[in-house]
């Protein structure tokens, strides 16, 4: 059942579960599960591991989630060439010809779609909203549609919806906006120093009343909002995605394994929680690490539990 679950997602080692990855899973009862290239060969590998984690929570629809979102972030390379089907390749067909777009897009998304149905995945990790800015880190670059606020946000709006005509479900990103970083959250901690009235306008806006059932933070500090904290560690940061850009969904923290977090694991799980986090994000699968990430998870509330609940019905 749902509320047995705890607030927090993992990935997995390998292409099989392992004895441990089942004990833990059965033990612990994450919320979701994420999966990258290396849990991927084949169709009908695929198919049993998602089959096989199911089985364990005994629920054929429990989230299973992907970061599919075309151009280099190419989860299921080997079923399908996107190296041309960048953000901005469709921010650019957008902006010079909305009919093309729509027919390619729409197609495009219903191709991922088809593949992630059939391997039993549930939810893919886009649309990526932040704004594409010169002199920042390559780290979005083409991942972003535009440098226009209007395509980028007219654009989330279409992609979240196909994908939910889908049945899939959606997770916007990195609210409430990367793309002034100029350093890789990855490795580095992002500051971004404009002001918060050039940041409401600009790039948060592209954020704004999305109806995307998930959202997931930005491993940044806005200085001029809260100069101590990133945006997954800020309460100030999670009252505003709530209340000013209106997203009433379930918040998920970016990776909490990235550099970008200067505390320890134990820390930075507690920290995203205070702050407002529903979920927290862990991907390495670093045995060590989920333990202690699911060791400072609590249950998931009824939030939690009634925002599932539209998602899975969204799935049916």
């Amino acid at each position: 059942m749902i509320k047995k679950r705890k607030a927090f997602i993992v990935g997995i080692k390998g292409k099989i579960l392992t004895r441990k990855e089942k004990y833990f899973l059965t033990k612990y009862k994450p919320w979701g599960i994420i999966l990258f290239s290396r849990n991927i060969k084949k169709l009908n590998q695929i198919k049993k591991l998602t089959c096989d984690i199911r089985n364990l929570f005994n629920d054929h629809k429990y989230p299973i989630l992907i970061d599919q979102e075309g151009g280099r972030i190419n989860r299921l390379k080997k079923f399908i060439d996107t190296n041309s089907l960048t953000g901005e390749y469709f921010g650019n067909l957008f902006k010079h010809d909305k009919n093309k777009f729509v027919v390619n897009y729409t197609i495009f998304i219903k191709k991922i779609s088809n593949i992630l149905n059939d391997m039993g995945i549930n939810i893919n990790t886009v649309p990526v909203l932040d704004l594409q800015k010169k002199g920042s880190s390559s780290i979005i670059g083409d991942r972003a549609f535009s440098s226009n606020k209007r395509i980028v946000s007219k654009i989330g709006d279409f992609c979240i919806k196909v994908f939910s005509q889908q049945k899939i479900g959606t997770v916007i990103k990195h609210i409430p906006g990367h793309g002034l970083a100029k350093v890789d959250s990855h490795k580095l901690t992002p500051t971004v120093y404009a002001k918060s009235n050039f940041l409401f306008k600009n790039d948060f806006s592209c954020f704004k009343k999305k109806n995307s059932l998930f959202s997931m933070t930005a491993h940044i500090i806005y200085k001029d909002i809260d100069p101590l904290n990133t945006a997954t560690h800020s309460n100030k940061i999670i009252k505003l995605i709530r209340n000013q850009l209106r997203f009433n969904n379930i918040i998920i923290s970016d990776d909490i394994s990235m550099k970008a977090l200067k505390f320890s694991v134990k820390i930075n799980t507690q920290k995203a929680f205070t702050a407002g986090c529903n979920l927290v994000l862990h991907c390495n699968a670093n045995y060590k690490e989920m333990k202690i990430v699911a060791d400072n998870s609590p249950l998931v509330n009824n939030f939690i539990i009634k925002k599932t609940s539209q998602f899975y019905k969204l799935i049916s």
